[in-house]
């Protein structure tokens, strides 16, 4: 990945917001899981590889796009275990990559945990903010699961988005119904970026 300067007033038009502790145990979850029934080793997941699947799957067409990313993390967690690649200030924040298929990504890392700096309601905040910006119309967040409290302000927050103005898209292990938004389900794109395909699993349920 190549260094980007990032002004977080400048928004682009499609912003990916992400729990990055949440996904990184997830992938873990996964990992576990698949190896236990593929029999083979999964390697750590491809961190530019799942952003592109999660722009296609918030509805990014091809072409030559900017989209930027924020990553929140604990700020006790120096790196994701599970991706690559993963140590969040000398080799994600600031950083940018260009996907053929999609055009330039431009990552953020925002460290949380301080007093007032919780990462949930730093995460609701920042789609409350988003939505009010109008040069944002495309916003994919992926928050994490386990969360009530932060589920409760995601659902306020977007009850009354209009989808033909801001296409947003929430990223779950479960359908929540959330109004105002589309939901995609998580574990596909995390799936392809581990490498693991259907075609694999149903060669071995066979």
């Amino acid at each position: 990945m190549k260094k980007q300067g990032i002004n977080p007033v400048n928004w682009s038009k499609n912003i990916i917001i992400v729990d990055a502790d949440f996904v990184d145990h997830v992938a873990f979850d996964l990992i576990v899981n698949f190896e236990r029934m593929l029999g083979r080793r999964i390697p750590q997941a491809d961190l530019s590889q799942w952003l592109v699947d999660v722009a296609l799957d918030g509805r990014l067409r091809p072409g030559d796009h900017e989209t930027q990313v924020v990553l929140l993390h604990d700020r006790k967690t120096p790196k994701l275990l599970h991706f690559s690649p993963a140590d969040y200030e000398s080799e994600l924040d600031g950083k940018a990559f260009r996907s053929e298929q999609l055009g330039e990504f431009i990552i953020n890392c925002i460290a949380t945990g301080e007093e007032g700096q919780a990462k949930g309601p730093v995460l609701a905040d920042l789609v409350r903010l988003l939505l009010s910006e109008e040069e944002v119309t495309r916003l994919m967040i992926v928050p994490d699961g386990s969360d009530s409290s932060l589920w409760q302000e995601l659902r306020h927050a977007l009850r009354d988005v209009d989808d033909e103005k801001k296409h947003v898209t929430l990223f779950t292990m479960q359908p929540t119904q959330t109004a105002g938004c589309r939901e995609e389900m998580l574990g596909f794109s995390l799936m392809d970026a581990l490498g693991i395909t259907q075609a694999e699993i149903d060669q071995k349920m066979k």
